[in-house]
């Protein structure tokens, strides 16, 4: 039986979105609307079992058992170095998917270049790679200053992206996720994520880079077309979509369904969409046979519960 805390919900949610995608992960939307993904798939695209999640999951589990022991950037670094080189944390302890900014990044921290200044600066590093797996973080909202949960979040980043542009991206999922952990609705925390992050973007450190921004901080994200959602791997396409699926759904299913039925870079968008369905629908609305087919099921719910006890006590 599975505790149903905050931690395991938002966890268990990234990971089994993730499951979902793998194995249709880099097919077309046309492909995904002829036959959209219902159930947890085998084989296809990565070739390993129903169940298998990727490094998006990895690296957000690795985040979440060195935030077990407080804040440490050379520990978060270190454990990301541990989950390519030895497996660590991975669903079968072998890495089948890393994207190049991140595997870079990993490079520079091996060759002792320190963490902050390991990640990818240029504007072609801004894949999903550090939104993917920054949803731990929220979970610190209540032992830290919202400014300081806000620069930590950024430090996480630039780990692997420092490019400002994934920053904001983290800082903006973060904040979104703080309120629904809160107990807020999608639509309110969505609205109130917005306006504490502005209270940090706004200055000008930061203007460069929001129009970029433009479409998230309308507030009307949900009342985007299908048309006009991307799912390819850009942190600023895998944060709308995340957003337009989360706000468009009323249960933990249909919105990582929706997610991965965008095609592209589907386990990601299920992922970064499951973490915040995760935690506000709640461990006990994501299927039971999805989470048993989940690989290392009882190893995420103990890391969860240890995490919980971390964060909230």
């Amino acid at each position: 039986m599975i505790k149903t805390s905050k931690s395991a919900s938002g966890l268990l949610g990234l990971c089994v979105g993730d499951a979902l995608g793998v194995p249709v992960e880099f097919t077309s939307r046309t492909q995904r609307i002829e036959s959209p993904v219902i159930s947890m798939l085998g084989y296809g695209t990565w070739d390993v079992p129903a169940g298998t999640w990727s490094d998006d999951s990895s690296l957000t589990f690795c985040l979440a058992k060195c935030l077990c022991k407080g804040f440490s950037l050379d520990d978060i670094a270190n454990s990301f170095y541990r989950w390519y080189h030895e497996g660590y944390w991975t669903a079968s302890g072998e890495v089948f998917d890393i994207g190049n900014t991140t595997f870079l990044a990993i490079a520079d921290f091996q060759r002792g270049v320190p963490p902050l200044q390991a990640g990818g600066k240029s504007e072609n590093s801004n894949g999903n790679g550090s939104l993917m797996r920054i949803l731990p973080m929220a979970y610190c909202y209540k032992k830290l200053a919202f400014s300081e949960l806000i620069s930590r979040t950024h430090q996480v980043s630039c780990i692997t992206h420092a490019h400002l542009r994934s920053q904001m991206a983290c800082g903006i999922y973060v904040s979104i996720a703080m309120y629904l952990l809160a107990g807020d609705k999608p639509q309110q925390a969505y609205e109130k994520g917005l306006s504490k992050i502005q209270t940090i973007y706004s200055s000008s450190e930061y203007a460069g880079e929001m129009t970029h921004f433009n479409r998230v901080f309308s507030g009307e994200i949900a009342e985007l077309s299908l048309d006009d959602i991307q799912s390819g791997g850009y942190v600023i396409h895998t944060l709308e979509a995340s957003l337009w699926c989360l706000l468009n759904s009323s249960s933990y299913s249909e919105a990582v369904l929706k997610a991965v039925n965008l095609g592209g870079d589907t386990d990601t968008t299920a992922a970064v969409t499951g973490g915040l369905a995760g935690i506000y629908y709640g461990v006990d609305s994501i299927p039971k046979e999805w989470i048993e087919q989940i690989a290392r099921k009882q190893d995420i719910i103990n890391l969860a519960e240890r995490f919980n006890t971390a964060v909230f006590n």
